[in-house]
Order: structure tokens, then C-alpha cells, then sequence
């Protein structure tokens, strides 16, 4: 299915305490060709992505030289490598230049979720493991999320806060003047809102988006995309658990199911291709 989005490209007019702030700063998603809203130097998304996920760390009990901790490394050494192959090919290889991947296991049987920060920094807990089931799981789970990094979701969704929190304020002024409540917005924006007591879901947009640019990315890796429908069926059932922090930023309803079944084609060319090169 083609899913390519066509949207009025970024100018964008937002009304801020009664005035029309225009704002012409435009990135472009990879695949889809959607341009979004980018406020922010990538280089001030990455440091603060490393800053939010070395505070996340050492929080946590980082589970290492386990099977599951290998598994997870595997998987994201695969998957990392597709998305580089993905981006080049994409045309904007700079994008994942300046990543420096990381996959580390937090052990937290509460916590049922899963991340990709901008810079390829990702973190899954142990609570999501049995969702997932096995490696082919963890793949679908992270491919989604590194999908969200190289989709600049969220510099995207930082964009959107400080344009509704401090209007025209740059971000370097914003670190120094008010530098709590832009650390708030980087961990809303990269999907750590657990941290502060909230979650801001994923935008639709956004969601379908990772979907599509996860499977693809499973599928380069050398992984059956198939296992997504397993994996989001499985997390439909578990709709009405509020317990579920990754429900709680990625929402699953039966049209989604349905969607990206109709994405499956797309996606299965790129398995049988990476299948033909590794028999």
C-alpha cells in the first residue's frame, strides 16, 4: 500500500498569546517525504538525548551478560545496520552520521516498554520481554522505535513543545534560563514521560509512520515482518491494562492492525531479498 503523506510544507502559522508566529524551520521524513516541523539544531537534540539517557541509566539496574541482554545486542547490531543501509539509500545517509548506537536491558518487570532516543540510544525493560516472546519480537518492537529516531519524531514533537511553551525562544536560551522545564519537554518528546509523572502519546501520524519504516527496517535486518501482527495483536489484548506504558504512547485499534497488514507486502520484498542474499 502507498502510504506516501502530502502535506502543506512547513510554513507554518501557530497562534501564540493572541499573535501569528510564522515559522519556516523544515525537516523531511525519510520514505514517507512528510515535511515536519524542526526547531531545534540536531546537534542540541542529540545532546540533550545523551543527557536524558545517561540520567535514565544510572536510575536504573542495567541487566548485562545475560541470554536476554544478548539477545537484545544482536538484535540491535542488526537492526542498526539496517537503518543505516535504509537511510543511504533514502538519500540522507548524514542522518545516522552522528549515531552512536547503544542497547541496553533495564530490569524492571513493571515496566512494560520499550525506546529509541534520537542518536540511537535504546532502552528496553524487562517487562516487555514476554510480550515480544522471542528475538523476532524484540526486532519488531525495535525496529518501530529506531523507526521513530530516523523519522526525527522526537526533535519533531520538541519542536511542537517549545513552540507552545516558550514561543520564538531559542532552545540555547531556553537551556539556560529555564533549563528544568526543557529537560520536561525532552523527556515528554522522547517518550519518557514515566520520569515526570506523564505520557504524551504518539501522534497517528507518527505511529504509522514508525510502521511503516519499522518493517521495513525488521525485514532488511533479516527478520519476518509477519511477526508484527503477532506482536500488536498481542498488545490489543492487553488495551484495557493502564499499566501498559507502551500502550500508553503507541495506542493500538483494530484499523492499525489492519494497516499495516497492508503494509506487509512492502515489507515482506525486503525479507525474500535479504533471505536470497543469506541462504
Amino acid at each position: 500500500m502507498e502510504m506516501r503523506f502530502s502535506f502543506i510544507k512547513c510554513r507554518i502559522f501557530f497562534p501564540l498569546a493572541g499573535l501569528f508566529l510564522i515559522f519556516s524551520g523544515c525537516a523531511t521524513v525519510p520514505y514517507t517525504g512528510r515535511s515536519q516541523l524542526s526547531l531545534v539544531e540536531d546537534s542540541e537534540v542529540l545532546q540533550m538525548s545523551v543527557a536524558s539517557y545517561r540520567e535514565v541509566l544510572s536510575q536504573s539496574e542495567v541487566i548485562r551478560n545475560t541470554d536476554d541482554a544478548a539477545i537484545l545486542n544482536r538484535v540491535g547490531r542488526r537492526i542498526a545496520a539496517a537503518a543505516e543501509e535504509f537511510m543511504r539509500d533514502e538519500g540522507m545517509g548524514e542522518v545516522t552520521n552522528d549515531f552512536n548506537w547503544e542497547f541496553n536491558l533495564i530490569n524492571d518487570d513493571e515496566v512494560i516498554n520499550a525506546w529509541c532516543m534520537p542518536g540511537g540510544k535504546i532502552a528496553f525493560y524487562t517487562g516487555i520481554l514476554p510480550y515480544c516472546e522471542d528475538e523476532s519480537g524484540v526486532a519488531v518492537v525495535m525496529g518501530h522505535e529506531v523507526a521513530h529516531a530516523l523519522a526525527r519524531h522526537g526533535a519533531e514533537r520538541l519542536s511542537q513543545n517549545l513552540l507552545i511553551q516558550l514561543g520564538s525562544t531559542a532552545l540555547s536560551l531556553s537551556l539556560e534560563e529555564e533549563p528544568e522545564m526543557t529537560q520536561s519537554l525532552a523527556y515528554i518528546a522522547f517518550g519518557l514521560g514515566s520520569q515526570i509523572g506523564f505520557i504524551l502519546p504518539y501522534s497517528r501520524t507518527h505511529e504509522y509512520e514508525a510502521d511503516q519504516i519499522g518493517l521495513i527496517l525488521t525485514a532488511r535486518a533479516g527478520y519476518d515482518p509477519r511477526n508484527a501482527i503477532e506482536f500488536w495483536e498481542r498488545m490489543k489484548a492487553q488495551g484495557d491494562n493502564s499499566e501498559l506504558e507502551f500502550l500508553s504512547t503507541h495506542p493500538v485499534a483494530e484499523d492499525r492492525i489492519k494497516e499495516i497488514k497492508e503494509m506487509m507486502p512492502e515489507a515482506l520484498k525486503y525479507y525474500n531479498k535479504y533471505n536470497q542474499a543469506h541462504p
